[in-house]
């Protein structure tokens, strides 16, 4: 295959994911393997392409929540197949860095944490969502597990922002403290509680928290 047709089948990988389509996206992922495009760049180029302009997209109201998550499952779809093939060929991709996200213990809203995540993975980070409902011992469990960089405690409720003081304290009781940074958002979330737990970062919408996300990073937003 010439660069040209490499760089159409980028673009049409790239349509899919901004389309929604899994099982298209599925199909060109492939595609890519069998014709000897490079799996890193089909993840850059297309599928982080496509998810991101979705991204921006749903940032300035002109789609909405069921396109993101749409355009997100095709981007998972496609990009386990691609990661699958770097495995295989002792390659790796390096993400932006790693998050553990979840809505913290007695609360159940999930619908701001999943915009988050959908944008941070968007955002070339790798994204491990625990859902909602999460207690502190199981934020922990996965901050070591998967080495994270980042955790992100979410809280739509006031009465469940304690919950996130709570995370950090057990944060710091496992040792685990001066490797991760720590981020909270939801609602009734201030940058003032941010500051009182002792929160790194506060993001008060999905676009800001990717923009801290990155910084706490060292990356530019």
């Amino acid at each position: 295959m010439n660069n040209q047709q490499g760089q159409g089948l980028l673009e049409t990988l790239r349509q899919a994911v901004v389309g929604g389509d899994v099982q298209r996206t599925e199909q060109l992922a492939r595609k890519v393997i069998q014709e000897g495009v490079d799996p890193l760049l089909a993840l850059e180029k297309g599928l982080g392409r496509g998810i991101k302009a979705v991204g921006d997209a749903f940032g300035s109201h002109e789609v909405f929540l069921p396109e993101l998550i749409l355009a997100a499952d095709a981007m998972k779809a496609g990009t386990t197949i691609l990661v699958d093939e770097l495995s295989r060929r002792g390659l790796e991709r390096k993400p932006t860095g790693t998050v553990v996200i979840g809505t913290v213990a007695g609360d159940i809203h999930d619908i701001g944490k999943t915009i988050v995540a959908t944008l941070l993975a968007a955002n070339g980070f790798d994204v491990h969502d625990l859902g909602i409902n999460v207690p502190p011992d199981k934020f922990v469990e996965a901050v070591s597990q998967y080495k994270a960089d980042i955790l992100g405690l979410s809280a739509l409720l006031t009465t469940t922002m304690l919950a996130q003081r709570d995370v950090l304290k057990a944060i710091s009781e496992a040792n685990l403290r001066p490797k991760i940074k720590i981020m909270v958002g939801g609602a009734p979330v201030t940058a003032e509680w941010a500051e009182e737990i002792g929160a790194d970062a506060y993001g008060m919408n999905a676009a800001e928290a990717v923009t801290k996300a990155k910084a706490l990073m060292g990356l530019k937003p």
